[in-house]
């Protein structure tokens, strides 16, 4: 297969599996290629993602590698043959990576968990709002980059993948512009809250039990509970986390969140006191 130039953190991701599958079965990649019919070369860019899979040799690896989770199997190769091109695609080029990885995980995501401490999240936010916080960064963008990112932030917002966020009052109360755009997300948060496919709920600062449950993350929901992966922001920019000691981790994290947050219905009251005061 060709290789590819830079691949997608899907891509990547599957890569990553087959290494996993590899390394529990105990083989070298030369001798999974030896079983392939393949050299250690070709192991190595499919586990690096910089080449794809065909579904008759990933089964004939899992088979080789004993693996015997045949719904995780299908899982690798509906990944594997997956051809879409979805509305990200037209920013490659003109966005860094994370951004597309980050539309690419929301479109094949089973749900979304996200926590927020200190900025309302990405998917709930006005476009007054991301304006700002963009703006806010350093280096400083150029105005057409600062509208790439506004666009693309907008359009991910257009999905219905089930979204259960927990934002804290600190990101609620936080003007990263002025009053009346301010007001206007906690007004767009209100309509949001009442959307099928979203649920919102709040920590304000004087409930107790908060203490150190949790910070700022997002997780997304794979086709099985393996395939999960979690989203940080780190100095360095976006870490995707998938090893299943650390996805454990983060979901235990996230239970703890929900369990001293706000039920829905008062958290729309919260919030509504809370734009009444502005």
């Amino acid at each position: 297969m060709v290789q590819r130039r830079e691949p997608t953190a899907r891509q990547i991701r599957l890569g990553a599996e087959l290494r996993k599958l590899r390394e529990a079965a105990g083989l070298t990649a030369v001798q999974a290629a030896t079983l392939l019919g393949a050299n250690r070369v070709q192991i190595s860019h499919i586990e690096s993602g910089l080449t794809g899979v065909s579904e008759e040799r990933l089964r004939r690896l899992a088979s080789h590698y004993a693996c015997t989770d045949a719904e995780f199997v299908d899982a690798l190769v509906a990944m594997a043959t997956d051809r879409t091109r979805g509305w990200w695609e037209a920013y490659r080029g003109l966005l860094p990576t994370p951004f597309l990885d980050l539309a690419e995980l929301d479109h094949h995501a089973t749900f979304l968990h996200e926590v927020a401490i200190l900025y309302v999240p990405g998917l709930l936010q006005t476009e007054d709002y991301a304006r700002a916080v963009f703006s806010s960064r350093l280096p400083e963008l150029t105005h057409d980059e600062l509208e790439l990112r506004i666009r693309h932030r907008m359009t991910r917002q257009e999905a219905t993948t089930p979204y259960e966020a927990v934002v804290h009052e600190s990101a609620l109360r936080i003007r990263v512009s002025d009053r009346a755009a301010s007001k206007a997300q906690l007004v767009r948060l209100l309509k949001l809250s009442e959307e099928d496919h979203i649920t919102l709920r709040v920590i304000p600062f004087d409930l107790d039990g908060f203490t150190r449950a949790s910070s700022t993350m997002t997780y997304v929901g794979g086709s099985l509970a393996r395939l999960d992966t979690v989203v940080r922001d780190a100095p360095h920019g976006t870490v995707l986390i998938d090893s299943e000691a650390q996805l454990n981790t983060y979901r235990t994290r996230f239970r703890k969140v929900e369990a001293v947050s706000l039920a829905p219905e008062r958290s729309r009251d919260f919030i509504h006191k809370l734009a009444q005061e502005l």
